[in-house]
């Protein structure tokens, strides 16, 4: 890499293989969003990328955790073995999984003098401290047992794993697009850089882990905040999904390209519903915060569907869903009769978790719509997005950037560099303040 600069994972290939291609040939690092895409899908986007690329740029791609369905996780690792991807965006992990310690142990190396080689890179996301530490901390034991008992890695990696962290950087994600703690990165920051020394004391690591800043970052003036708190890359995500290689539709980047920092809201996330988990995403020009946050309240106050009042069912089977609670059961059913039965099988017994999956179902309809730019259904678009795209639109407007259509991932990665580092030439050559007077 040539410039401390991240593009991170979007959701649903909307981080498509372009938008690595293009950073990658730049002499930065980006992540393809893997979240959400079928098996074909991303063997397909990992193959493109590695016919695209030559040996030494550098490219990455987004495992996610998958707590409901841990098969999947294991799939997506084999995948990119098969692949030869050797640098993961570790997402949404409470603790470390099996299979995010088998892509990392499996890729430890001995040298003749003792010291490890990490063939395999993991930069891990994080917003709490608890989690931070399982990653700044060696793989668990239990974990490692068992990956050596079942001859998934060898009893040198084994050992190995023993003295080396499972990341090789920490990504501190602050308030963001999506997913998010809506945490404060002047807060988080400094509380992690803290934690990383400590663990690197009391584990003696040899090469200091990197952390970085994500969330928020649109303009110089926030990059630059993020390299004076003390980090070392930032990653910029929002402001990618208004791209031309971002994969998404065109119907969502015409208004994302109108968005200011107040246009965005939370709204209930959708693969993690029962939980009260929530998203940011756009508000502007779309019903769909509201809606999925009335889902969430209907959800939380009856027990079943054939509890809702009947006119409260009209209006979501009309307004929100377009079809009927029936039709909506049976397209859900098929999908989990071959997807995850067991959970079919609670639905079938639980009335609760059955109007649970059926709006959930509106989750994944609404993602649908926004990705195809559905021009009829325009108010249900769901549209994950934080203020920091809102903050790049002011700031390029008047130029050429103003129009998506201009905007590439890598030029506006190198527009927003060149700026931050002058304004930083700017703050750090200004003359000192006046002595305030007594």
């Amino acid at each position: 890499m040539r410039y401390a600069y991240v593009a991170g994972a979007m959701y649903k290939g909307i981080a498509s293989s372009q938008v690595v291609i293009r950073m990658a040939k730049a002499g930065m690092l980006g992540f393809l969003g893997t979240g959400g895409l079928s098996t074909a899908r991303l063997d397909e986007e990992l193959s493109a990328i590695r016919t695209a690329l030559q040996p030494g740029e550098a490219w990455g791609a987004n495992l996610l955790a998958s707590v409901e369905r841990p098969q999947v996780e294991e799939d997506t690792v084999d995948l990119f073995l098969r692949h030869g991807v050797r640098i993961v965006e570790a997402a949404a992990y409470t603790q470390v999984t099996r299979a995010l310690a088998r892509y990392r142990i499996g890729g430890l190396r001995v040298r003749a003098d003792g010291g490890i080689d990490f063939e395999r890179r993991v930069i891990a996301k994080v917003s709490r401290p608890e989690v931070a530490r399982a990653f700044l901390s060696p793989p668990p034991p239990e974990l490692i047992a068992d990956l050596l008992r079942t001859g998934a890695i060898s009893a040198e990696q084994a050992q190995a794993a023993a003295r080396a962290p499972m990341a090789d950087e920490l990504c501190v994600e602050a308030d963001s697009g999506g997913h998010t703690d809506g945490g404060v990165a002047a807060v988080l920051l400094p509380r992690m850089l803290r934690l990383r020394d400590e663990y690197a004391a009391r584990y003696g690591y040899a090469q200091l882990i990197g952390v970085g800043a994500a969330g928020g970052i649109g303009t110089p003036e926030a990059a630059a905040s993020a390299f004076v708190l003390g980090a070392d890359f930032v990653v910029t995500g929002s402001i990618n999904q208004c791209t031309v290689e971002a994969g998404t539709s065109e119907a969502v980047k015409d208004l994302l390209a109108t968005l200011d920092v107040q246009d965005v809201t939370y709204a209930p996330a959708g693969d993690m519903f029962e939980l009260g988990a929530r998203v940011q995403v756009v508000r502007k020009g779309t019903l769909f915060p509201a809606r999925a946050n009335r889902l969430y309240g209907l959800y939380q106050h009856h027990d079943s569907l054939e509890a809702l009042p009947p006119a409260v069912r009209r209006q979501i089977e009309d307004k929100y869903f377009g079809r009927g609670f029936d039709a909506v059961w049976d397209e859900t059913r098929r999908h989990y009769e071959h997807a995850d039965p067991a959970v079919l099988a609670l639905a079938e017994t639980s009335p609760k978790k059955r109007m649970a999956l059926v709006f959930r179902w509106y989750f994944v309809h609404s993602n649908r719509l926004a990705m195809a730019g559905d021009p009829q259904r325009r108010s249900d678009y769901q549209i994950h997005c934080g203020p920091a795209l809102g903050a790049f639109n002011t700031w390029v407007a008047g130029t050429e950037l103003a129009d998506w259509r201009h905007r590439h991932v890598d030029q506006i990665a190198l527009r927003l560099l060149g700026d931050t580092a002058r304004f930083l030439d700017g703050w750090l050559t200004r003359p000192a303040a006046p002595q305030a007077l007594h």
